[in-house]
């Protein structure tokens, strides 16, 4: 099965505390994931320069929610089979910002446009590190994984333009949808040069899971909760689409279309639509003690999360994960 990948960029964020609602709604319903306090706004983004504000209707596609940190555990949620004991892999995280939308068209074609993220314009050598950790910005030794020049990458970007790749070489109706067909050292040369960098596999899971709440879905309230509905995100419903004399799949929408999906945090679509990639490489069993970890091992196969809108609801679970190769186009 072909999964599809997007990017959600990551900011330092301050200190701030989450407010809770009161009242009656429904699963999902935004009162049940209110804002977190208002902060100083991390600086736009070049990839939003200029852009309408039309991602989830009329927002900055660049809105990067804080995150307040703490600890979770990585391995399970409150509907899920390991609730306790070591399989659990509790970890910390430091207060972050996250990108409420997932990056899309638009704002990649911003990237394409001043031709950088090529061999012939890559990010700077040691640029791009993440707050947290030494030695994970950009190493010279990748430019080769990169396209030649910026006509290769706009032809490597429709590597499945009969099916679902996003990318259209013009701005038009696909420019509010998720970037898709994009290696993870694509990923990483889009977001130093957007200002952010890559979730670790631990940011990106404790956003969806809301936290130690531990939900099952991102919008899950309570925490065990396993309603989804083409409500809350875009998957396949069952119907093995996709495959012979079945239903085609249900196609890549506009970012921030489903906000009952919404996670606690604020951000959209962190589950369906799109596969999402972390800095992390993948190890089967999560990096331990973890106190704003990583596995950075740029060339070994990466974690992403969320599921996509060709996977089943057990693969949208916040606790799920996914590997593809650094250098896949997916």
């Amino acid at each position: 099965m072909r999964h599809i990948s997007l990017i959600l960029l990551v900011f330092a964020g301050g200190l701030g505390c989450n407010d809770h609602a009161e009242g009656s709604a429904v699963i999902g319903d935004p009162a049940l994931n209110p804002p977190p306090p208002k902060q100083a706004a991390p600086a736009q983004g070049a990839s939003c320069m200029g852009l309408p504000t039309t991602c989830g209707g009329a927002d900055n596609c660049c809105n990067s929610p804080l995150v307040t940190g703490g600890t979770f555990d990585r391995g399970y949620d409150l509907a899920g089979d390991q609730q306790s004991g070591a399989a659990s892999f509790p970890a910390t995280v430091s207060d972050f910002r996250l990108d409420k939308y997932e990056v899309t068209v638009g704002r990649f074609r911003k990237f394409v446009e001043a031709g950088m993220g090529t061999r012939a314009m890559p990010p700077a050598d040691g640029s791009g590190q993440h707050a947290n950790f030494s030695a994970s910005g950009w190493s010279a030794a990748w430019n080769v994984n990169l396209t030649a020049d910026k006509t290769a990458l706009i032809a490597a970007l429709q590597c499945d333009a009969a099916t679902y790749n996003t990318w259209t070489d013009t701005p038009g109706a696909n420019d509010n949808r998720p970037i898709n067909c994009v290696t993870w050292f694509e990923a990483m040369a889009f977001c130093i040069w957007d200002g952010g960098y890559l979730p670790t596999e631990a940011e990106w899971k404790y956003a969806a899971a809301g936290g130690n709440q531990q939900r099952a879905y991102p919008w899950s309230v309570p925490a065990g909760n396993l309603a989804l509905d083409a409500a809350h995100a875009v998957f396949d419903d069952g119907s093995n689409c996709g495959l012979a004399a079945q239903p085609a799949c249900p196609g890549v929408v506009d970012v921030g279309t489903k906000p009952l999906g919404d996670g606690r945090f604020g951000q959209s679509d962190l589950a369906g639509n799109a596969w999402e990639p972390t800095l992390d490489a993948y190890v089967y069993q999560y990096p331990m003690p973890c106190k704003d970890c990583a596995n950075l091992k740029a060339e070994d196969f990466h974690v992403s999360g969320g599921g996509s809108a060709r996977d089943l609801a057990i693969h949208l679970r916040t606790t799920r994960r996914t590997l593809f190769g650094p250098r896949e186009r997916a």
